[in-house]
């Protein structure tokens, strides 16, 4: 299928590197720049049988050391996506991305930090491990702290480099790995009383100077945040990323207001307008249009979607990666979100 909007961008693979079994890194180069932070992902495009299918993967680069952009994929019995990377995907075949985006990253006011915990489980250290190497290598007065679980050594994604950074970075890095096949089952699997037990002997600076960034399955998650907050951490101080985002919810949620409206939205240099009818979000009325807007999940849990609000008010069905503040600054997901009182006018920038 011929790609011709201007969202597309073609990466060539530059390397495929096996890091355990079911688990590779994809290396790119590419003829157009493409900009990320650490932390976020990469969402990759296939057409096929004039169908488009979309999946975000986290990036394990770090732009700091100007690595070739790399992201991680593990491999999913049942996933479309993952099982054509890991199993077919060689070094020089061409992929096709809409660049990168989410929220998973670093405040631009680090300076105001003293620390920072990551809780990694599986393959949620994915883009954690480009978060490390970024604060390591470029952010010289911050501590950090890895606790990372995983079923037994052989399993543990990036085991050998997280030991070769711990080893060189040893006044500032420490890591606490859980195995969950090893006898001591108290310290097997992160639980509570031990999270608590870590914050206690790892924090070298109050909670409002330190931030904690969660990635892994859903219930390890909410341990990680429902904890942090009983100990009083602040709220805006917890960043979770959400990694299995493919599944679209059913929303019962309905807009204040049904009306059609207008959109006016530009995407780079690019301008276009539309009506929104309900119950279609402006994602969908776009797509009914034939516009082509950056999404993945269309969900409301990955923010591949995220534009800024200029004009109006957007109302959202539902949201997982908007914070108040980002809402505040005008951020708004076209996945869930229904303009309201009135025509908007929205801005994406890839």
């Amino acid at each position: 299928m011929m790609i011709e909007n201007n969202l597309y961008k073609t990466l060539i693979v530059k390397s495929v590197r096996e890091i355990i079994e079911g688990f590779k890194t994809f290396s790119f180069s590419s003829e157009h720049e493409i900009n990320y932070k650490p932390g976020q992902y990469l969402t990759l495009v296939s057409h096929s049988h004039n169908e488009e299918t979309r999946r975000s993967y986290s990036i394990t680069s770090s732009p700091v050391l100007n690595e070739s952009l790399s992201i991680g994929v593990k491999r999913i019995e049942n996933g479309f996506f993952s099982r054509l990377l890991v199993d077919n995907v060689v070094q020089g075949d061409e992929l096709i991305t809409i660049g990168s985006g989410g929220l998973f990253v670093l405040p631009d006011d680090m300076h105001n930090y003293k620390q920072v915990f990551f809780f990694a489980a599986g393959s949620g250290i994915t883009p954690i491990y480009s978060l490390i190497k970024t604060l390591l290598h470029a952010h010289e007065n911050i501590d950090v702290v890895l606790i990372y679980s995983n079923a037994s050594e052989s399993k543990t994604v990036f085991l050998h480099e997280l030991k070769m950074l711990e080893e060189k970075f040893i006044k500032r890095f420490h890591i606490k790995f859980l195995f969950s096949n090893i006898v001591h089952l108290s310290k097997a699997r992160l639980h509570r009383k031990l999270l608590e037990e870590f914050l206690n002997e790892l924090c070298v600076a109050d909670y409002a100077q330190t931030l904690f960034y969660t990635c892994g399955p859903e219930s390890y998650m909410r341990l990680c945040t429902y904890t942090l907050q009983e100990n009083d951490v602040p709220k805006a101080n917890i960043k979770r990323e959400d990694f299995v985002i493919n599944a679209v919810r059913k929303r019962d949620a309905s807009p204040p207001d049904k009306n059609t409206r207008e959109v006016k939205i530009t995407v780079n240099s690019n301008n276009y307008h539309f009506p929104v009818h309900y119950p279609d979000s402006i994602l969908q009325a776009a797509k009914k249009a034939h516009i082509t807007l950056p999404y993945s999940c269309e969900a409301g849990r990955c923010a591949s979607c995220i534009a800024k609000c200029i004009e109006g008010k957007v109302w959202h069905s539902y949201n997982e990666v908007l914070t108040e503040k980002d809402i505040q600054q005008g951020l708004i997901l076209t996945c869930v979100g229904h303009p309201v009182d009135g025509n908007v006018r929205l801005e994406i920038k890839t």
